[in-house]
Order: structure tokens, then sequence, then C-alpha cells
């Protein structure tokens, strides 16, 4: 579940599993951080980037040094 519309909280990562992946709209230019499946694409979305200090955010709280965008 989502706090205050932006960090869904308890979302773990397996990096053997998953991958981190920000996802943005071409259209909107909306981002989500988040992670996606290796086995079967699902998204998992952790959090709404609205700002560059989101994405900085996304990166700490997981100890990634960099993540892919997808459109």
């Amino acid at each position: 579940m989502r706090d205050n519309g932006e960090l869904t909280k308890g979302i773990s990562f397996d990096p053997e599993k998953q991958e981190p992946v920000i996802r943005s709209s071409i259209c909107t230019g909306e981002k989500v951080a988040g992670f996606k499946s290796k086995e079967d694409g699902h998204f998992t979305e952790v959090m709404v980037l609205r700002t560059p200090k989101d994405e900085e955010r996304f990166k700490e709280m997981y100890h990634l040094d960099s993540v892919k965008t997808e459109y």
C-alpha cells in the first residue's frame, strides 16, 4: 500500500530474481520506480518519481548504483 501516494512499504528486492527499473511514460512523462521479475516480466511498483531526488532516494533505499529506464 502506498504511503501518501508515493512510497510502497515493505517491498523486498531479490537481485537474483528481479531487476530495478524506472518506467517512464513517453506520453505523460510520469516515472515509476520498481522491480521487474526476470522470470515473467511482472512489474512491482515501489514509488512514483516526481523529482531527481526521488530517484536518488529509491537507489539509496535499495543500495543501487544505477537503474535502467524503460519507455
